[in-house]
């Protein structure tokens, strides 16, 4: 086993297909499926499974995936350290549903790092796209919201996707409205105060199931309600139609400005958002700091709450 056979299996991986691995790697084809097929012997195992549309991992090429990522980084790093001359670009990769702090956190990681080079991804995205993410190692960590109501669904579908989850922190729900809104200076508001005014919510796509929404209260009946793919639009509409969606509470001024305001829901759900990782896996440097980082700004903004 080499390094250049990982490298050569971790492009397949991402790229979910040898003709497009080989063009990324500018080697032929047939170079690489010979070098993919003497680790796959050499190991033992069977890493993937060809589809109509190029290759995807089989359960065993999951795990090798961690191991493989692991090696190569180490590998990396002893070189960025021994030869000062080859700079290395750093990959890190988080997957989230569309939460503020997770942006500060990212923000606050990549104004850390004062290498020359880096490779770094934050994707929001839908609920099963995460998960997908994070299965496929396309992402090294995700963020992801728990409830009472969706929790049981969640959980088993990362057990069978071989994901480990950590709390990051939980809340009862509360209400984001714009200042200057009808209910702005409420102290507490109930599921009924908000019946005359557009619920919006953040679109799941294909799996639009109620088990996958981001937001608490997903089955309750709604007169008005908007559906949206990312944040500037959800906030544009709760500034420019007095509309309202459930939140954790947590602001962020630097990335939405100061025109929205929370208020606490009278409610039995809460939500809780939990990082979800490749199991057996061991977090990356970055991956770790990341979390760090993540803890450090969300205790900041709950202790203000």
């Amino acid at each position: 086993m080499t390094l250049t056979q990982l490298r050569y299996f971790i492009a397949v991986a991402q790229a979910q297909s040898y003709r497009k691995a080989a063009a990324e790697l500018f080697i032929s084809q047939p170079s690489l499926s010979k070098a993919v097929a003497q680790l796959e012997d050499e190991m033992g195992i069977q890493v993937f499974t060809k589809t109509p549309s190029g290759v995807v991992l089989t359960d065993e090429g999951q795990k090798f995936l961690g191991y493989a990522r692991q090696v190569v980084e180490q590998a990396d790093l002893l070189i960025s350290h021994y030869k000062k001359d080859r700079p290395v670009k750093r990959v890190f990769a988080v997957s989230s549903q569309h939460y503020a702090f997770v942006v500060n956190a990212f923000v606050s990681l990549v104004k850390e790092y004062k290498e020359e080079e880096y490779e770094f991804s934050l994707r929001e995205e839908r609920t099963h796209e995460i998960i997908e993410d994070v299965k496929n190692f396309r992402s090294e960590l995700g963020v992801l919201y728990l409830s009472a109501f969706n929790r049981e669904v969640i959980l088993h579908l990362l057990e069978q996707n071989n994901l480990s989850w950590q709390s990051l922190f939980k809340v009862r729900p509360q209400i984001f409205v714009r200042k200057g809104h009808p209910l702005s200076s409420r102290k507490l508001l109930r599921l009924a105060d908000l019946t005359p005014y557009p619920r919006l919510s953040y679109d799941q796509g294909s799996s639009n199931s109620f088990y996958f929404a981001e937001e608490p209260h997903a089955v309750e009946r709604c007169q008005k309600s908007i559906v949206v793919t990312d944040r500037a639009t959800l906030f544009n509409l709760l500034i420019g139609l007095d509309g309202y969606t459930f939140a954790t509470g947590i602001l962020s001024t630097d990335l939405n400005g100061d025109q929205i305001v929370s208020i606490p829901l009278s409610s039995d759900e809460y939500m809780e958002l939990i990082s979800i990782y490749p199991s057996g896996s061991k977090l990356s440097a970055l991956a770790q700091r990341y979390v760090t980082l993540l803890h450090d700004y969300i205790a900041s903004c709950l202790t203000a709450l």
